[in-house]
């Protein structure tokens, strides 16, 4: 069975990126603020209400808060992450100007056991794999609430060295992994806006869900046990909350990875998996500056694989590590940086990850 694809790809809210939140008004007199309902989310309208009138000073602060605010506010998370069960994605489900295009480029490099499919009956593992990664995603308006669709398209270069069934195996290849496709909607809490509205959206609480599926296109070779492609479709459904209170916000999310079998595993054999059970928690401090810092974790479980009918001893029962360090560059592009590590595996299959993606975005006025 092939390794699944590392690339993961998500659309958040990232900060501005002159260095202001959406909605951080900060008037110069008194003023009254009247709150609007727009779907299920809260949009403040900020409508100041001078004693003196209208500030100058104000003015031009608030002319600067809508044109940068509310433009750069979305941004786009690429994660070269090993299969999807490990995926570590800070900031998932969060609310998007509608009609705002990302691309994105990203590099991952890992170090350790193998990273795109930690059920692979293979010990001693001793693998590097350098990935890159070109992405696209639109938010999206879905029955006036936001939402989004992304494409990844993965290359990966891949040696070492394993034993399988005893025997020691070296692999050195390079191509194309699975591409991932995901749909993904706010169910509350993150109405659809323009981006003149999206400036005074301030979140709260969001639900979101998602569907992700991968197709079998990626490199496969039936005659080796290691492939960059797994020659097998699997779907991913997940449900996720976020909760902001002030700098801080709180993610939890839960999901299940079902797979099709694999009929041509290794010289023609019959490979079936168990469904993945997986959980992510991330705890994420936003700064004045537009960056953003994240906590990182995830554990996940099942995946016992059988082949040609024989059930393997390889239950997963796994927990991973990790932090996430984004900053913006100007209106349209932006940096992160991403770190985690494997600190217990049922499967003996831990490996260290680091990686760099840079994003760049365009549409809907910005």
């Amino acid at each position: 069975m092939g390794p699944q694809p590392a690339f993961p790809v998500s659309v958040e809210n990232c900060e501005d990126a002159a260095g202001i939140r959406a909605g951080a008004y900060v008037p110069h007199t008194t003023h009254n603020v009247r709150a609007t309902r727009i779907g299920r989310g809260t949009v403040p309208s900020a409508r100041i209400e001078h004693s003196s009138g209208i500030d100058t000073r104000y003015r031009v602060r608030n002319v600067f808060y809508l044109v940068k605010a509310a433009a750069v506010a979305p941004c786009l998370v690429v994660f070269a992450a090993p299969s999807s069960a490990q995926d570590i994605e800070p900031r998932s489900y969060s609310n998007a100007p509608i009609g705002v295009n990302f691309l994105i480029a990203g590099y991952a490099y890992t170090r350790g056991g193998l990273s795109f499919d930690s059920s692979l009956p293979i010990t001693n593992v001793h693998l590097q794999t350098s990935n890159a990664v070109a992405a696209y995603a639109r938010s999206l308006d879905l029955w006036g609430t936001s939402g989004k669709f992304d494409v990844i398209v993965p290359y990966s270069w891949l040696s070492g060295t394993a034993e399988y069934a005893g025997d020691s195996v070296r692999r050195v290849v390079n191509g194309f992994s699975d591409p991932r496709f995901r749909l993904s909607v706010n169910l509350y809490g993150a109405p659809a806006l323009t981006l003149n509205e999206f400036r005074d959206y301030r979140q709260d609480l969001i639900v979101g869900a998602s569907l992700q599926i991968s197709a079998p296109w990626g490199q496969y070779d039936s005659e080796r046990v290691v492939n960059l492609g797994t020659h097998r479709w699997w779907f991913k459904p997940e449900l996720g909350v976020s909760k902001a209170e002030g700098p801080w916000t709180l993610e939890l999310s839960a999901a299940a990875t079902f797979y099709t079998d694999n009929n041509n595993f290794y010289g023609g054999n019959e490979r079936s998996q168990d469904p993945v059970y997986s959980s992510q928690a991330h705890v994420i401090y936003g700064f004045q500056s537009g960056a953003w810092l994240s906590v990182d974790a995830t554990y996940f479980a099942g995946g016992r694989t059988t082949v040609n009918g024989v059930l393997d001893d390889n239950l997963q029962q796994n927990w991973r590590f990790g932090g996430t360090l984004a900053f913006p560059l100007d209106v349209r592009n932006s940096i992160k940086l991403y770190a985690s590590s494997g600190v217990s595996a049922r499967t003996g299959n831990n490996f260290d990850l680091l990686g760099i993606a840079w994003q760049y975005r365009w549409g809907a006025g910005i």
